[in-house]
C-alpha cells in the first residue's frame, strides 16, 4: 500500500523519477522551487506525474511567507504573523483574511491539479524558536485558534484540505530540527493546556490533515513526536479523537535522523507509530534503498483517510469568496 512522499529533481521527470513514482511504495510526491520555472512549465511536470500515476497525492510548502515555493506568477502570501498583527486592531477582519488567504492559495494551486499544501502552522511562538518565528499567526492561543480555522474555512471552499503543523507544538524550543536534534523539556501536562489546545481545536472543527514535529518531548518519551506511538496513538487518535491523515515531516531531517540512523528502520518506525503517509525529501539514494528494502501494508483505514485529502476540483472553480474576486483577493494580499 503505498505510504511514501517522495520529490523528484527538476522541472521535468528524468527516468528515475520515474522509476521511483511506479513504485507501489509511493503514493505522494511533494514540490519544491526546484521544480518550478514558470506556470506552464509546472502543469507539464504535474500532469507528467499524474499520466504516470493518476491517483499520487501531490503535496506542497505554501505557507506564505518565507516558506512559499513558487513565486513568479503566484501571488505572494504575506507570513501569517502579518494576519495575527491585524488580529490585534480588528479580529473580524483579521479572520476574514485569514479565509481569504486560504481561498486564494486553495484556487491558485488547484489550477495545477495540486491536491494541497501543507498548512496552516499551528505553533505558537513562544519567542525563541527562530525556525518559527512569523511562520505562527500569533504569541496567544486563542488568536492562534480563531486564524488557523478561518485559513482552513478558506482553503476548503477552495476545495482543498489543511494539514495542521507541527503536532503537538515546535514553537517553544530554539532548536531547528532540519539541521540538528531538538529537546523540549516540558511537562505533558504544560503542552496539553497550551501547546495542544490549538489541535483539539481544530481537529474538533473538521481538520483532515496533521503533521508532527521531529522534536523530542523528554518528558513524555524518548523518541520525536513523528516516530512515537504515545503521540500520535495515545495523544492524537486517543486523546483528541484525530480521524484524519497523519503525515510525517521529511524523515532526511537531521533530527529524525540522529534518532534513527536507518532510513529503512526510521521510516518503519513512523509507520508504526501512526504516520499514514512519510515524507522522504532531498535523498533520492535514501528513497532507493526504501523501496528496495521496505515492506509495509497500510490497510484500508489509511487509504480512505489519504484519499480524503485530495483536491475537490469542482469546489476549486468558484470564482469568488465572501464577495471577493480571485483579483480582488489577490490585490489585499499584495498590499499587506
Amino acid at each position: 500500500m503505498s505510504c511514501l512522499m517522495i520529490d523528484v529533481d527538476g522541472f521535468t521527470l528524468n527516468s528515475s523519477d520515474e522509476e521511483r513514482i511506479k513504485n507501489p511504495l509511493v503514493g505522494g510526491l511533494i514540490l519544491f522551487s526546484r521544480n518550478y520555472a514558470d506556470k506552464d512549465q509546472l502543469r507539464e511536470l504535474v500532469g507528467s506525474i499524474r499520466s504516470i500515476k493518476k491517483e499520487i497525492l501531490v503535496g506542497v510548502d505554501h505557507e506564505g511567507g518565507r516558506v512559499q515555493r513558487f513565486r513568479e506568477g503566484f501571488t505572494e502570501i504575506p507570513n501569517m504573523r502579518k494576519i495575527g498583527k491585524i488580529y490585534e486592531q480588528d479580529p473580524g477582519y483579521a479572520n476574514s483574511v485569514a479565509k481569504l488567504t486560504g481561498w486564494l492559495i486553495a484556487r491558485e494551486l488547484g489550477e495545477f491539479d495540486i491536491d494541497f499544501s501543507f498548512t496552516p502552522v499551528l505553533d505558537i511562538d513562544y519567542g525563541s524558536s527562530s525556525v518559527i518565528g512569523d511562520r505562527s499567526f500569533n504569541t496567544k492561543i486563542a488568536p492562534i485558534i480563531e486564524l488557523a480555522g478561518s485559513l482552513a474555512r478558506g482553503l476548503d471552499h477552495g476545495g482543498m484540505q489543511s494539514v495542521g503543523k507541527h503536532f503537538p507544538g515546535h514553537g517553544f524550543i530554539k532548536a531547528d530540527t532540519h539541521l540538528e536534534s531538538a529537546l523540549d523539556e516540558r511537562s505533558l501536562e504544560n503542552i496539553q493546556n497550551n501547546d495542544m489546545l490549538i489541535f483539539e481545536s481544530l481537529i474538533r472543527s473538521g481538520i483532515k490533515g496533521i503533521m508532527p514535529s521531529h522534536v523530542i518531548y523528554s518528558s513524555c518519551d524518548k523518541s520525536p513526536a513523528g516516530l512515537s506511538k504515545f503521540w500520535l496513538q495515545d495523544q492524537l487518535r486517543k486523546l483528541l479523537k484525530f480521524k484524519g491523515a497523519i503525515f510525517s515531516d521529511d524523515m532526511s531531517m537531521k533530527a529524525a535522523e540522529l534518532s534513527e540512523k536507518n532510513i529503512t528502520s526510521r521510516v518503519k518506525k513512523a509507520l508504526v507509530a501512526g504516520c499514514d503517509m512519510v515524507l522522504v525529501c532531498n535523498s533520492p539514494k535514501e528513497v532507493d534503498l526504501l523501496l528496495g528494502g521496505l515492506e509495509w501494508s497500510s490497510g484500508e483505514a489509511s487509504y480512505r483517510r489519504l484519499q480524503s485529502m485530495r483536491l475537490n476540483k469542482i469546489k476549486n472553480k468558484t470564482t469568488s469568496f465572501e464577495g471577493n474576486s480571485l483579483e480582488q483577493a489577490q490585490s489585499i494580499m499584495l498590499n499587506m
